[in-house]
């Protein structure tokens, strides 16, 4: 039974209404030989409802120990909320095997489901405790594109879930979910890949060939979304929403490819499939309208709809051209557009290297400075320094002037215990330590922070650093994107441009596109993205990686336009500061140890001061 909590049709389930999904839970049948399931498909076509089922299923005919990953943890308890209570309580047949959650000693507690003979436990891919703290003979793996690439130093968390259920041999089964992410590092696309690659074929209502279905094929006027029809591929005939019901009742699963492993299969399908009343093709037509021109929106489109991996623009730009489309304003001095500043700082073995940016709405960026500053990071004048350029306050093109809002270290080279200790001594809430880590977490780029023991001279601090793990791959691929959007024919910068001022050398340009995304395989044959340096020096591509890391620590991703909303209130209510008159020669930027002194000290602004930010 499908309750009003978790559906948009509640009642009783019928699978007439969704027929491509009978095989997928036939296969999670206890008497199928199937081991493994697998399952990558588009948004609104009932994946998930179909793996509710399935739990129904094995605590009502199949009593045995089960568990469900979620994403995360927090996303396990409103997975509980929103789904697995409502299915309780609606359903007689369950609802008589789980003891409600008020009853004493129920064994009903929302990441803990006990019935007679099984329980259901249900976590977070985060969690690395959840994944190893029972045998399972039934695992759910929900939305495993979503997963960290590793957790807490113990590895792959699908692996983890899997090693549950060895003990329960040929018996076990799991099933794993998910809209696909990025080509080349889409778990769900490299199970898909291995098993028999099924699709779903539907016949077409005027020649009756048998056919499964492609955007391509789905044509409608320019403009006019509501006029797409499906066009056979053998016949041409233009197929209308209505006739969806009945192709999808005379479907049939068929598998394109011979699995590595007989005890995998594999299915796939997108929202083209999805049933009338629900997203339409002309709806589905629309999107793809509104996504041209932007990068990110077509990306989404690929995965959510289409059920298909995004091939990441990994290529590095050419330096020459990022030299030539540099811009007439000046290095130290905050663009008028800029609504925020964030720092990243490369530690290397003589120097901190440290790029100043600023940011505006669609992460539209600014370099603002390059600072160098010389020293051996073991000792205190180079973090002296740098603690003098955070106290800056830089001028503002049109007025006013501007601190850097947050910085963040890297701390991941040789003499982290040293930087530890010295970040600590300079105690400012403003600088995060971070730690690079490969692998690709598009839901949680930045994650922590986690607690570090921090060293000086060999003597242990009482109290330790919290320390930000970064997925450095995320970060480099959302640069170059924005690195290789164009203009055309607009006066107007798209949203996401990286604007470089005309002072900036050719060597740090150089340093900014200095890796490449590459696909190589994996031990076990797959296929897998990485970067790898096409120069020796990248420390401008770790400063910029870092200063947008920051950015997100400020909360831009998490809140939108209501971040920026809040900077531009902000930066209204400062009273304006006529700017200084531009020199006839340009100057060298101040040195961060001894900030230029003012005549006149401008209103100085760091970041949004609202309740939503803490």
């Amino acid at each position: 039974m499908l309750g009003s909590r978790a559906s948009a049709e509640p009642g009783p389930w019928r699978t007439s209404r969704t027929p491509y999904l009978k095989d997928v839970m036939d296969a999670l049948s206890a008497v199928h030989p199937a081991r493994r399931v697998v399952f990558m498909k588009g948004a609104q076509v009932g994946a998930t409802e179909s793996g509710n089922n399935w739990l129904g299923y094995i605590m009502h005919h199949v009593p045995a120990p089960a568990l469900a990953v979620q994403p995360t943890v927090e996303l396990a308890k409103r997975f509980s909320r929103q789904r697995i209570d409502p299915l309780l309580e609606e359903t007689p047949a369950l609802r008589e095997r789980v003891a409600p959650a008020r009853a004493r000693d129920s064994g009903n507690t929302m990441l803990s489901k006990e019935f007679p003979g099984g329980i259901l436990v249900l976590t977070g891919a985060n969690s690395a405790v959840g994944l190893r703290s029972m045998t399972a003979r039934f695992l759910f793996l929900d939305e495993v594109d979503a997963y960290p690439g590793d957790v807490a130093g113990e590895g792959d968390p699908i692996a983890l879930a899997e090693a549950r259920a060895r003990t329960f041999g040929w018996r076990r089964k799991a099933f794993l979910v998910s809209t696909p992410t990025i080509a080349g590092r889409s778990r769900i696309e490299r199970e898909y890949l291995a098993s028999d690659q099924r699709r779903f074929f539907v016949p077409c209502p005027e020649c009756g060939e048998m056919q499964w279905l492609r955007f391509e094929r789905l044509l409608w006027e320019k403009g006019a979304p509501e006029t797409a029809r499906y066009h056979c591929t053998a016949c041409d005939h233009p197929m209308a929403e209505h006739d969806k019901t009945a192709m999808l009742a005379a479907g049939e699963w068929r598998a394109t490819a011979e699995s590595q492993d007989p005890y995998t299969i594999g299915f796939h399908i997108s929202a083209l499939y999805s049933p009338v009343g629900w997203l339409s093709w002309a709806q589905i037509a629309r999107d793809w309208e509104a996504a041209q021109g932007k990068p990110e929106d077509i990306k989404t489109f690929k995965n959510t709809v289409l059920g298909e991996t995004w091939q990441e623009q990994g290529e590095a730009p050419d330096w020459e051209r990022l030299v030539e489309r540099r811009e007439d304003f000046r290095m130290g001095v905050v663009p008028a557009g800029a609504l925020v500043l964030t720092a990243g700082v490369d530690v290397q073995d003589d120097r901190l290297e440290c790029d100043v940016w600023g940011w505006a709405e669609g992460f539209s960026s600014w370099l603002v400075d390059h600072v160098v500053i010389s020293g051996n990071p073991r000792e205190r004048e180079p973090w002296d320094a740098l603690a003098a350029l955070l106290a800056r306050d830089w001028p503002g093109a049109g007025g006013g002037s501007i601190r850097i809002a947050k910085a963040c270290v890297d701390t991941g080279g040789r003499d982290t215990a040293a930087v530890y200790g010295h970040l600590r001594r300079l105690r400012d809430p403003r600088i995060a330590p971070t730690k690079g880590v490969d692998g690709w977490n598009r839901a949680q780029p930045v994650q922590g922070p986690t607690p570090v023991d921090a060293m000086v001279d060999g003597r242990k601090l009482r109290r330790g650093l919290k320390l930000w793990t970064v997925s450095v791959s995320t970060w480099k691929a959302d640069l170059y994107r924005r690195l290789w959007l164009g203009r055309g024919d607009a006066e107007e910068f798209p949203p996401g441009w990286v604007h470089l001022p005309r002072g900036v050398e050719a060597e740090w340009v150089k340093q900014l596109v200095a890796e490449q995304l590459r696909t190589t395989k994996d031990r076990r044959g797959f296929a897998r993205q990485e970067w790898a340096k096409l120069r020796e020096r990248n420390e401008a591509l770790d400063c910029a990686v870092l200063a947008r890391a920051a950015l997100w620590l400020l909360g831009a991703d998490r809140y939108g336009e209501r971040f920026w909303a809040q900077l531009r209130e902000q930066i209204a209510d400062a009273p304006l500061v006529s700017p200084a008159p531009e020199p006839a020669t340009a100057a060298p930027p101040p040195s961060p140890a001894s900030p230029a002194p003012t005549t006149t000290r401008p209103t100085t602004w760091l970041a949004p001061r609202s309740s939503w930010l803490r």
